[in-house]
């Protein structure tokens, strides 16, 4: 837990947020955490980045973390992914915009161009989940379904919070980037036998091709490193270094070719999750990049100390953290 909130402590427009009364205006009174998860959440902000506190303990904001989520219960070790995702879905909740959300299902779109499907499925997400969470975490991905009897091609839009990316399929070359990871992620493969999907022309279940690529780029993206697999006999953790840039992630090679947005995705690294030990136990640290002096800082639970840039990227980084170099006509 503690990693995650260096983390999105040194996420600026989300430290702004909370620092400012803005956050107040936005709460849902619909939300059945009432406010207090959102509330605590900026209590501990507010005191990390108070000039007069030395070292914070969030006991108040885990107390709230449980009332809502059980599974959170007891001194056990949680997956920070998994936090993290766990918390960046209820602070949107406690600030959504939309009331009363619409129980209609996904319209028909079948007959749109790409470009208009997305957006109409991006109008669709949106109008059950608005928030300036949603707005600063949420992406857009395109899969592409291709029939290999008629070439058909079908396309999905959906919302993603975080993109977890394999490592497991190509460590064993030796040295691995996080080119790599996202090219295993993004590249295409064959759906067959039981996992054969349905043709909307052919009008039955054919053997496709399956591809992935980022429609919408969000001003935060969260890469989540997969390093915990499941192996025949035993669950392992592959601690291998992944070569990840401090600056300057171009994720333009794994955008849709549909994508037509003005803004480069480009985007730097301003903080790290790291695991520490094996997929029995271990520990988390942080490292981050102070927003105001720009410095890189190691979080240790009560321990910070200053770091150099280059130290970031070790064999213990699991969750990434980058932002968009620039961003129009954002609410952020």
């Amino acid at each position: 837990m503690n990693s995650i909130l260096q983390c999105l402590s040194n996420t600026k427009a989300l430290r702004d947020f909370c620092l400012s009364s803005r956050y107040r205006d936005e709460l849902n009174p619909n939300s059945k955490m009432r406010g207090n998860l959102l509330n605590g959440f900026v209590d501990v902000i507010r005191q990390l980045w108070s000039n007069d506190q030395m070292v914070v303990s969030p006991k108040h904001f885990r107390t709230q973390i449980q009332k809502f989520s059980p599974r959170f219960l007891g001194n056990d070790q949680q997956d920070s992914q998994e936090f993290l995702r766990f918390l960046l879905e209820g602070l949107h909740e406690e600030i959504n915009q939309v009331r009363r959300k619409s129980r209609d299902p996904i319209p028909e779109m079948d007959d749109l161009r790409a470009r208009e499907k997305a957006q109409k499925t991006w109008e669709w997400y949106k109008g059950k989940d608005d928030s300036f969470i949603f707005d600063m975490f949420v992406g857009q991905l395109e899969s592409a379904l291709k029939c290999k009897e008629c070439n058909h091609t079908s396309l999905t839009y959906d919302p993603f919070w975080d993109l977890s990316v394999p490592v497991n399929k190509i460590y064993s070359s030796g040295e691995v980037t996080m080119t790599d990871c996202l090219h295993s992620f993004t590249k295409e493969e064959t759906l067959d036998y039981d996992e054969k999907p349905f043709c909307d022309r052919c009008k039955t279940r054919r053997r496709m091709t399956k591809k992935l690529s980022i429609y919408k780029f969000p001003p935060i993206l969260v890469l989540h490193l997969k390093r915990f697999s499941e192996g025949s006999r035993f669950r392992q953790k592959l601690s291998h270094l992944v070569k990840f840039p401090l600056s300057g992630l171009d994720l333009a090679p794994f955008a849709s070719k549909h994508y037509e947005d003005e803004t480069p995705p480009v985007y730097d690294l301003y903080a790290v999750s790291n695991h520490i030990g094996s997929c029995y136990g271990g520990h988390y640290t942080a490292y981050c990049c102070n927003p105001n002096t720009k410095q890189w800082n190691s979080f240790n639970d009560s321990s910070v100390k200053p770091m150099s840039e280059s130290g970031a990227c070790t064999k213990e980084a699991y969750v990434l953290f980058y932002q968009l170099r620039s961003r129009r006509n954002s609410r952020l």
